[in-house]
């Protein structure tokens, strides 16, 4: 239970220092909301539970897929947000991540990634 409670409180306080930043400099809050500091921790978390390499290496792979539908995102959200609103946008965004998401796993059928 003390690790469970360990881990949560590192991750939570990785999410806490990059909103924070973010609220004191737009630009060094981006760098390092994208930075991959959960895939970091996971892979830590799942290397220092034990997990074997293989599991992890797959976590690794499969992150690399699932980021790629993500980045329309990034440029609907500040493009919609003055004309929907916070919560729409947010709404639209994620509407747009699933079909991005949906529409990529599709195509890469064709080469062998199963993503769903």
């Amino acid at each position: 239970m003390p690790w469970i409670i360990t881990k949560y409180l590192i991750t939570a306080a990785v999410v806490v220092a990059v909103s924070e930043l973010a609220k004191r400099s737009d630009k060094l809050g981006a760098l390092m909301a994208a930075l991959p500091l959960v895939t970091f921790l996971t892979l830590v978390w799942l290397y220092v539970e034990g997990q074997p390499q293989e599991k992890i290496a797959n976590h690794a792979w499969y992150t690399f897929w699932y980021v790629v539908p993500t980045l329309p995102m990034f440029l609907a959200f500040p493009w919609l947000l003055p004309r929907l609103g916070f919560w729409p946008t947010l709404l639209a965004s994620a509407a747009l991540t699933s079909l991005c998401f949906a529409a990529f796993a599709y195509c890469l059928r064709r080469w062998g990634v199963e993503l769903m």
